[in-house]
Order: C-alpha cells, then sequence, then structure tokens
C-alpha cells in the first residue's frame, strides 16, 4: 500500500467530497473502502482523486468523486435493498453501489465497457453484482422491480418505463434536462404508488446514448 495513494485517497474525500455537504458515512465510507484507482484508465491512473471527469472513451466519462458521493448519498442504498445502475461505465460506481446495498444490477451499452468492469469488479472479489450487456433506454426489459435505481448519465427527459422498475416506496436518482444546465433529481415513488420529486443540484453531464435531446433546427 502506498502512503501517497492513501493520502491521496484522504484528502478527496475530506478536501473535495465532504465539503460538498456529502456527510453520510456510510458513503464516505464506500468511497475510501473501493480503490478509485482500480477502475481509472491506465493512462490517467496519476489523475484518480482529482476533481475532474475522466474519459473513458465513446464519449462517456467517469464522475468527478463529488457527484459519486453526492448520487449515492441521495440513492443512499441498504443492505436489504436491491438496486439497478444504468450506465456501469468504469465500473467504479458500482462497486460502490454493491459496498453499500444488495443485490446490485448493472446496465450497460458498451460491449467493451461491460467486459472491462466484469473484470474489475471480479477482482474486488464483490459477489453481488451483475452487468449487463443491454441498451437502458430503449430495449431494456429487467423483469422485475427494484428498491434503488441511481442513472450514471444525464437523460434530457425521464424514459417513462423507467419508472415501472421501482417498487412502491423506492426510489430512482437521476440527471435531466438540457445541457449545460441539467439537474439531479430524486424521485420517490410512495407505497400508493405516487411519484413525487426533489431537486437536488446542478451539474452537466453527457447523456446516455440514446437519451440526448432531439436536435432543433431553426431557420
Amino acid at each position: 500500500m502506498s502512503l501517497n495513494v492513501e493520502l491521496a485517497r484522504n484528502n478527496m474525500i475530506e478536501q473535495q467530497v465532504r465539503p460538498w455537504d456529502v456527510l453520510d458515512e456510510r458513503v464516505l465510507g464506500a468511497l475510501s473502502a473501493v480503490r478509485r484507482e482500480d477502475f481509472v484508465p491506465e493512462a490517467l491512473q496519476s489523475l484518480a482523486f482529482t476533481d475532474m471527469q475522466l474519459p473513458l472513451g465513446h464519449g462517456e466519462v467517469m464522475l468527478k468523486p463529488v457527484l459519486e458521493g453526492r448520487l449515492l448519498q441521495a440513492a443512499a442504498p441498504l443492505r436489504s435493498e436491491s438496486v439497478l445502475e444504468i450506465g456501469t461505465g468504469s465500473g467504479f460506481l458500482t462497486a460502490c453501489l454493491a459496498h453499500l446495498g444488495g443485490n446490485v444490477t448493472s446496465v450497460e451499452l458498451r460491449a467493451d465497457f461491460v467486459e472491462a468492469a466484469r473484470a474489475r469488479l471480479k477482482a474486488t472479489d464483490a459477489r453481488n453484482v451483475h452487468i449487463e450487456h443491454a441498451d437502458a433506454v430503449n430495449d431494456y426489459d429487467p423483469r422485475q422491480q427494484f428498491d434503488v435505481m441511481i442513472v450514471t448519465g444525464a437523460v434530457a427527459v425521464l424514459p417513462p418505463r423507467w419508472r415501472e422498475w421501482i417498487k412502491p416506496g423506492g426510489r430512482l436518482v437521476a440527471i435531466a434536462g438540457i445541457s449545460p444546465v441539467q439537474q439531479a433529481i430524486l424521485y420517490t415513488r410512495d407505497g400508493a404508488g405516487e411519484w413525487s420529486s426533489e431537486p437536488l443540484f446542478e451539474t452537466d453531464l453527457p447523456y446516455l446514448a440514446h437519451a440526448a435531446p432531439a436536435p432543433q433546427f431553426t431557420l
């Protein structure tokens, strides 16, 4: 174990994540326990703990640590809860969800991301994770409902069918809107099946494939 790596990890948590109102000790513990550097592309290892998005290819990014912390805190999965993640990416947030929650299903469109994330998660001995190769926006059917759903890329509009994937009493965390002003939103389904939403903060992320706004044509 490198002292410099552990110092960088601690600084990431204490100087970036915690000051951005991530105060849930379970979430901070997950960010500390899961080795972020193992999920960063090899050429970007020196940037593993920096306050920036890291490119993964295909126009996708690894989220900033502060954003990962806020999303995990909003979703707040428990060990007794099932979790659905849309957009596996590098697999880091997936590993954090597996650390916090129960069984985790993660859906990823890019075949090379699926292969790499499976290998990384296997190396962490995360046994409560299943990664599916599918298009979550258009085609995917989970054939079950989940307690918690978290979306790691932006959508112009939340696909209505996603709501049916959440159990009554469950919650969905997504980033929606038109770039460059998007909002992270916590959607909650009550016991009767009715929905409410709570805006959390503004951000700007690449859109999930097939979830960008329709092109606007002007004369």
